[in-house]
């Protein structure tokens, strides 16, 4: 699937090849999470211990040249699947040991906590979100066996451009529909697909993600003066795939989208906050539950997660790890448990530092997106305290 120069690209860049067509690479929140420094939204809003969730795709490959994608060009695009497929026994094994030569450094560090770090050698989620297109791998569904036999809960995430992959899909812990435009030409703008019915891919993907049992989320990420408009047609939208979860997250300008788009593109916080607050005014059978500043995201969840007043979108894994072995039908209701943190906290970006402060903060931090979240939230230190206990 690769090119020795892409397949060399990617190694600079710290991804691990596995066999011909999947890839490991250590996420930031993984290494913030060793170094003590808190973990990912995917750990505030669902449970998930960042130091010990594995980032892998099953397909370098992808079928759009989306424009806010930070990931570089170099790996192939492709409607089909055209090369040699490789068996998903060897994937899961080779995937674990790069991963965790990845992160074997750690064990020396200074910096490193060592109980986070003890407990990052045991794998416990897979994130197959990495890049290009996982689902297309035509043996996806007997690698989803081998994670969930092996107590590994799995987070899928899909362009729904591949509608019958996902109707045939076998159960995942939480399937990720991204929607980046509520309208067919800006659809094409943003995404840049190949397939020449793309419009018609992505609805048909939010039917097949509706008539799944397990849990579902629809994606949106945002981009300043492009998509970020248009609230009620992506309300409409998000109807048809009738997501259990929604999560609006903005732009980052960072990687090679910086080639194509402006850091004037990427919103603020706070902007995402006053987006997520029209649309949900469309979408009477959800909420806004939560958000994780430094990645300038928030979480809807329908209503029926809020059980005598207290939301449940945290994910009982035990439970679904007895679930998805059993055989027997389930549903998403079935494995939620209580989340420990929710509602917005209207802090955030620098814009909300007094100026002489702003000034120093800037001065010593650059220039970098980095330096518009607050770095020690309370969120973070939350966690920090309960990874501790």
């Amino acid at each position: 699937m690769l090119t020795e120069a892409a397949k060399a690209e990617l190694e600079k860049q710290q991804y691990r090849i596995v066999g011909g067509h999947s890839a490991v690479k250590t996420c930031g929140w993984t290494k913030n999470m060793i170094n003590g420094q808190g973990g990912c939204y995917k750990l505030k809003f669902y449970g998930i211990m960042s130091n010990q969730c594995m980032q892998m795709t099953t397909s370098i490959s992808c079928a759009n040249r989306c424009t806010f994608c930070w990931r570089g060009y170099k790996a192939p695009v492709s409607k089909e699947w055209k090369w040699k497929v490789d068996d998903p026994q060897m994937i899961f094994d080779k995937s674990i040991d790069a991963h965790h030569h990845l992160l074997v450094g750690f064990g020396g560090s200074a910096k490193a906590n060592k109980a986070a770090y003890a407990k990052s050698k045991q794998v416990k989620h897979v994130a197959l979100s990495l890049t290009g297109e996982p689902i297309t791998y035509p043996r996806i569904n007997e690698l989803l066996d081998h994670f969930n036999k092996n107590g590994i809960s799995t987070f899928l995430v899909t362009n729904a451009q591949f509608p019958e992959q996902i109707r045939d899909l076998r159960p995942v812990t939480q399937l990720y529909a991204s929607l980046d435009a509520p309208e067919k030409e800006l659809l094409k703008e943003v995404d840049v697909p190949l397939f020449a019915d793309y419009w018609e891919r992505l609805n048909l993907s939010l039917e097949y993600l509706a008539q799944k049992k397990q849990r579902t989320c629809i994606r949106l990420t945002i981009i300043k003066g492009i998509n970020d408009s248009m609230h009620e047609k992506y309300a409409e939208m998000i109807l048809k795939g009738n997501s259990d979860f929604i999560e609006v997250k903005s732009y980052m300008h960072v990687g090679p989208s910086t080639e194509r788009l402006t850091r004037e593109n990427m919103p603020l916080h706070e902007e995402i906050v006053a987006f997520s607050q029209e649309l949900v005014k469309f979408l009477p059978d959800y909420e806004i539950v939560s958000e994780h500043i430094p990645s300038r995201v928030l979480m809807f969840a329908k209503k029926k997660f809020k059980k005598d007043g207290v939301w449940h979108t945290w994910i009982d894994f035990p439970k679904y790890d007895e679930l998805v072995n059993s055989g027997k039908e389930f549903t998403a209701d079935d494995y939620s448990m209580k989340t420990p943190q929710v509602g917005l906290s209207g802090k955030g970006t620098i814009d909300r530092m007094p100026e002489e402060k702003r000034e120093k903060y800037l001065k010593e931090k650059g220039s970098s997106p980095e330096v518009f979240v607050d770095e020690k939230t309370q969120e973070l230190e939350f966690y920090e305290k309960k990874e501790e206990a």
